[in-house]
């Protein structure tokens, strides 16, 4: 990929669109109206609160990211969104019971003002859920063009000029690759013939491209990772990332594994479960949706520990994931984990982690930070699959026959040195030796 020669100002209104406005983006939504507002501090966002080292560790150059690079500013972000549900943004986040009563209120005429457009819905992919707000049409296609239609639509309703799709919808059921998905033809021809692979959220990955705009999938759906989606952003010069938001559990083992393998300590086995009460966990209840997060989350591992490298330490490794809908849990999710190790002349030890996390609290700030660089690289004139992005994915997509980098540490190696290489910096290599010349 060329070096961005320029890079295109943000100038005027910068559109989101979400489909799926339940918790996760309700969530994001009141979180930046009231950090814009100073009620509230944007903690989790590397957009808002990271800086990045430039040159030698002598020159102290340390600025923050939102100044050394030019992203668009929160008061400039426009939100809108589809769902099933009737409910307006306050509505839903007042259901979805993850904010306060109080931090809601602060926020009420805000979120009162975002009310959901008719989405795009089928039973067959997300069994667990139903609702009266979704639209029709004789087929796939005709659907796809009522979603472009409402990007057009919010487009000049709200006068924005650039505009974002964020997937913050349910895990639909594991479907794989196909013929029907290989070209933008044959996927067009499916659509009409209500081809069975090909799901709720490749139509607003499909509209959303072929309009133009940037597509971010924060599920493990397939969505945007087939050929068909690909070649359209490289014909539209749209940017996407994927998949599946690295938030409670798997951020753990992303943080813990490459540890692990940095000091050759072996690994025998890690025993995953959760419990959760939101959509989410209703949603992951039903096994077709559950398989979907299951190849998600299980390949992690494999990739860090590079088992084929080092077949002494990770040949064997059981690992086991389980997911459990416990509804007085709530948004409040409860991830254990059970990790056995081995060191020194083989020894066993054993190390438990009970992290009681808040998903959409997780989940909000890789929301922002993802629509915001997605934005930057659009103005950068960069496209297709951006993998420098895979900082926030459980499941981070890749360019083909190249394995994805799931090791925390390198991909935020990646993501800063690629916002240095777009604006003309050294690159960081953390070798060191110039200091001892």
């Amino acid at each position: 990929m060329e070096k961005p020669a320029k890079i295109a100002p943000p100038k005027g209104k910068l559109g989101i669109l979400t489909p799926g406005m339940g918790a996760v983006s309700t969530t994001f939504m009141a979180g930046v109206e009231l950090v814009r507002r100073g009620k509230a501090k944007p903690i989790g966002s590397l957009t808002q609160l990271g800086t990045i080292r430039l040159g030698k560790r002598t020159e102290g150059r340390s600025p923050l990211i939102k100044e050394f690079i030019s992203l668009a500013g929160l008061k400039d972000i426009v939100f809108g969104g589809w769902d099933i549900f009737r409910d307006n943004a306050y509505q839903a986040a007042s259901k979805a019971g993850v904010l306060s009563p109080q931090d809601l209120d602060k926020a009420k005429t805000f979120l009162s003002g975002i009310k959901p457009m008719k989405a795009v819905f089928d039973r067959e992919y997300v069994k667990k859920l139903d609702g009266p707000n979704v639209k029709k049409g004789k087929n796939k296609y005709e659907l796809a063009l009522q979603i472009k239609e409402d990007i057009a639509n919010f487009r000049k309703t709200r006068r924005v000029s650039r505009m974002i799709t964020c997937w913050c919808g349910s895990t639909e059921v594991f479907i794989t690759p196909e013929d029907v998905h290989s070209t933008p033809e044959k996927f067009v021809e499916g659509m009409k013939a209500n081809h069975p692979a090909i799901a709720p959220s490749m139509l607003y990955a499909w509209a959303s491209v072929t309009s133009g705009v940037p597509f971010a999938n924060g599920a493990p759906n397939l969505t945007v990772d087939i050929p068909a989606i690909q070649e359209l952003a490289l014909e539209h010069n749209v940017p996407i990332c994927g998949k599946d938001f690295k938030t409670g559990q798997t951020l753990m083992k992303t943080i813990l594994a490459p540890g692990f393998k940095a000091r050759m300590l072996g690994l025998e086995g890690w025993y995953s479960t959760n419990i959760l009460g939101n959509r989410d966990g209703e949603v992951l209840d039903d096994p077709g949706s559950f398989k979907t997060k299951e190849e998600s989350k299980l390949g992690v591992l494999e990739y860090i520990l590079q088992p084929q490298l080092y077949p002494m330490l990770y040949g064997k490794i059981h690992h086991k994931v389980r997911i459990n809908y416990y509804p007085p849990r709530g948004d409040n999710k409860e991830g254990w984990d059970n990790i056995d190790i081995f060191g020194w002349l083989g020894y066993p030890m054993q190390i438990k982690v009970d992290f009681l996390c808040r998903d959409s609290i997780l989940a909000a700030p890789i929301v922002l930070d993802l629509v915001l660089f997605l934005d930057l690289a659009q103005r950068a004139g960069m496209r297709g699959i951006q993998e420098w992005l895979s900082f926030y994915f459980k499941s981070p997509m890749t360019a083909p026959g190249l394995y994805p980098e799931h090791d925390l540490f390198i991909q935020s190696m990646k993501l800063k040195n690629t916002l240095r290489w777009i604006m003309g910096e050294d690159l960081i290599t953390h070798l060191g030796q110039e200091y001892y010349d």
